[in-house]
């Protein structure tokens, strides 16, 4: 018997500054709506699909910036994604700036959560691997301020059963590092829900273009899906915002890593992909059956150093 999921991917268009949370929700509600008449039963949003992708400004008043966080979740913005995908009978993952009051100080995270199809938060996630930089670049042609506006992810990267599977979750440049997938797939993950905001450019190498950074980010999904034999959804916050160029391209990938489904535009848009989670088990019985074939006493230097120790 099959375990069969039909998989919406819900690409965002740009989300201007000046766009209110509860208008980037009505356009999540419309997608849920089209999910639903597809007959989906997981939707997977972007990373940050509240808000523009704020880190690319440099904003030095705390209470500014604070505007773009979420302190709880649900929260009254947020509130009609829940309740219609409850109704629906749909799960949903979804990517957003978190404020958290821990240990007696604030802290702000890069994050995303699971919701199962009754509407409850199943899990949650922080990302592990911030790109970008801490201080203002006068170099750079436009800023990539995460390691400002958040702290690294102190949750790992955890899994969870849930809607008859065990799914997983990261962030955008989560998907470019093989331990983010090798630390779930260890754990036997089945489908990985990944929402990124990609800008079209390299900040320190304007010639790498869409075409270039669309290929790296198929590249790393494919080979993460493939050498952890998972289900991937990696769905993309898109197009012209606030003035920058984000790429599009989000897609579905099948545990063999072949792209099950990709969106056509930058816009919002709905892709769908039937994923039978009963297709990972002959990659998790043969080439990648772990249990078997890897070989950990060899592997240590990839927890045992963080940079480069060159030969002598």
């Amino acid at each position: 018997m099959s375990r069969l999921i039909k998989v919406g991917g819900a690409q965002l268009g740009p989300i201007q500054r000046d766009e209110s949370k509860s208008s980037a929700v009505s356009r999540m509600v419309a997608l849920l709506d089209q999910a639903h008449a597809e007959g989906c039963g997981f939707v997977v949003f972007p990373e940050l699909a509240l808000t523009t992708f704020f880190p690319r400004h440099y904003i030095e008043n705390s209470d500014e910036f604070r505007a773009f966080y979420e302190q709880e979740m649900p929260n009254p913005d947020v509130k009609p994604l829940f309740e219609k995908a409850a109704e629906y009978g749909i799960g949903f993952y979804l990517g957003y700036a978190e404020v958290a009051r821990e240990d007696d100080e604030t802290r702000y995270f890069n994050t995303s959560i699971l919701v199962d199809q009754t509407g409850k938060i199943v899990g949650k996630y922080r990302k592990v691997h911030l790109p970008g930089h801490a201080e203002y670049d006068p170099e750079r042609t436009f800023q990539h301020l995460e390691k400002y506006y958040f702290e690294p992810g102190d949750v790992g990267f955890p899994v969870w059963r849930t809607m008859d599977g065990i799914f997983g979750m990261c962030l955008c440049n989560d998907r470019r590092w093989p331990e983010t997938y090798r630390v779930m797939g260890l754990q036997g993950v089945e489908f990985v829900a990944l929402g990124y905001n990609t800008p079209a450019t390299n900040s320190q190498k304007p010639e790498e273009g869409p075409e270039e950074r669309l290929f790296h980010s198929d590249l790393s999904v494919q080979a993460g899906a493939y050498q952890n034999a998972t289900f991937v959804a990696a769905i993309a916050k898109a197009g012209v915002e606030d003035g920058n160029h984000l790429i599009g391209g989000s897609i579905i990938v099948h545990p063999s890593g072949q792209i099950m489904a990709r969106a056509e535009t930058e816009d919002d848009e709905l892709i769908v992909a039937e994923c039978d989670l009963d297709d990972t088990v002959f990659y998790k019985k043969t080439i990648f059956d772990f249990a078997r074939h890897r070989r950990p006493e060899h592997y240590g230097r990839i927890v045992d150093q963080t940079g480069v120790i060159l030969p002598e």
